[in-house]
């Protein structure tokens, strides 16, 4: 089976001509080697536009639907076929600024039942979880609006699936397995199952390095504008932009109302390099006020943070940056120099020496040798505690985003194969937003923390 679409019947577009082209390329591909389907959320909104002539229609739901009723879209459609759950959900995906959520085991095993009952066939979405390294988590919006609704997700997918992030078997796993040996579908299988050893490396000690307000760390050319550019218009996917303007004695009375109209996604805002607020994509407008100088022209400046693409809905043409203008009361600001940092890696630091302090944002670094006793390295987690939001990179691998202060996710999860076995030397790099600890201390640890506590 090869999936041709993914919940289109969600997208309002509702593009006949899309979905024929779209049949017709991969048709050009598998020919009749394989059967194309779709896949469309249990509601008839999304079957009225979803599926595609000569396409097998599936559906997906999760524990709390009626299989008969989701099952029964697809045979309206379509003559014969059997009933498919192409994403059966045993968990769920979780958010930043939000409790870490979990579907019970029994639960899961009941709405099996179900299906298994109807004779149906069902995909386990996810049955092992996994991790958005990089930049690659996503969001999704909760809302009829693209910015009050905007929700994006942990670097960790772990989903509370059967296998977790780190692939370890789970309570859950074993119910499922208990009840497709008992349905016959799965032969007794008697083998014991030991979790994978975690490895707690300790503790290790970072130094500063450089303040992504230096122009060493400038890696791509900047770009001038009289009004603030997007992402996309600069060809730019992830990461960050620093957009900077120069603000000329104006005779404000202060505080001056400032406004950005608006922020995708996160907004943190500096008068002379000196942090004076933060914003985020919650409002359309998003308005501060500011006391700036009278007396002598400052630099704004304002770090824009891509937290993840709308990968659902009808927002998912989710553009980043600064999406309109800057004001001071209702002077639009300009013009604007746009420095972009997407951090695709991070060896240019290696030519770096370590300095005494630095201002946040900046990055920090430390190396270290793991102890003879891990010739062969095992998986562990990076425990961000005491740190506040950014991204860290293991041997020049970004290992993800980073917001304990935010919650619920405080470790990172490092498989072993990113670390480097003694004698060779392993190199991490914490690129700090906002404030790093006073010792600049990182442990790893054997144990995830997935469910902290959270800060609105």
């Amino acid at each position: 089976m090869v999936q041709v679409e993914n919940e289109y019947g969600s997208y309002y577009a509702c593009d006949s001509n899309y979905k024929l082209w779209l049949r017709d390329l991969f048709k050009s591909y598998v020919e009749n080697n394989a059967l194309l389907y779709t896949i469309d959320i249990c509601e008839q909104k999304n079957f009225d536009c979803g599926p595609i002539p000569e396409v097998y229609a599936t559906v997906d739901f999760g524990i709390s639907s009626n299989a008969s009723k989701c099952f029964n879209f697809m045979k309206k459609l379509q003559k014969g076929g059997p009933p498919v759950n192409s994403e059966f959900y045993p968990g769920w995906l979780a958010h930043w600024q939000e409790p870490h959520p979990t579907v019970n085991s029994d639960d899961v095993v009941r709405q099996m039942e179900s299906m298994l009952s109807l004779n149906a066939s069902f995909s386990f979405y996810m049955f092992h979880g996994g991790t958005n390294f990089g930049f690659t988590s996503g969001a999704n919006t909760n809302d009829t609006n693209e910015n009050i609704g905007y929700i994006p997700q942990l670097t960790s997918y772990d989903y509370d699936a059967p296998l977790t992030e780190a692939g370890d078997l789970t309570e859950k796993y074993f119910k499922i397995k208990q009840t497709l040996e008992n349905a016959k579908y799965s032969g007794t299988n008697d083998t014991s199952l030991t979790p994978m050893i975690k490895a707690a490396y300790g503790v290790y000690y970072l130094q500063p390095l450089v303040s992504i307000f230096e122009t060493v760390t400038h890696r791509i050319e900047p770009v001038t504008s009289d009004a603030p550019l997007t992402f996309e218009v600069m060809d730019i996917n992830t990461g960050f932009v620093m957009y900077e303007t120069t603000l000329l004695n104006n005779n404000f009375q202060n505080p001056v109302n400032f406004t950005v109209n608006s922020v995708r996604d996160r907004a943190i805002i500096y008068l002379d390099q000196v942090q004076v607020g933060t914003m985020n994509r919650l409002k359309a407008n998003t308005t501060m006020f500011l006391n700036i100088s009278n007396d002598s022209s400052q630099k704004l400046s304002i770090l824009i943070e891509n937290q993840g693409r709308i990968n659902y809905g009808d927002f998912i043409e989710d553009k980043k940056g600064i999406v309109g203008h800057v004001l001071l009361e209702n002077t639009k600001l300009g013009p604007w120099k746009m420095i972009a940092h997407p951090l695709n890696e991070t060896s240019w630091l290696s030519s770096i020496k370590p300095v005494e302090s630095v201002k946040v944002p900046a990055f920090y670094r430390t190396q270290f040798i793991l102890s003879e006793n891990y010739t062969n390295t095992l998986d562990t987690y990076l425990d961000t505690s005491g740190w506040t939001k950014g991204v860290a990179f293991l041997n020049d691998i970004n290992l993800g985003r980073y917001w304990p202060l935010a919650g619920p996710q405080i470790t990172l999860y490092v498989p072993a194969s990113f670390l480097k076995p003694p004698p060779n030397v392993n190199t991490l790099i914490m690129f700090e937003l906002e404030s790093a600890p006073q010792e600049l201390a990182i442990k790893f640890v054997d144990k995830p923390i997935l469910n902290g506590p959270i800060n609105t």
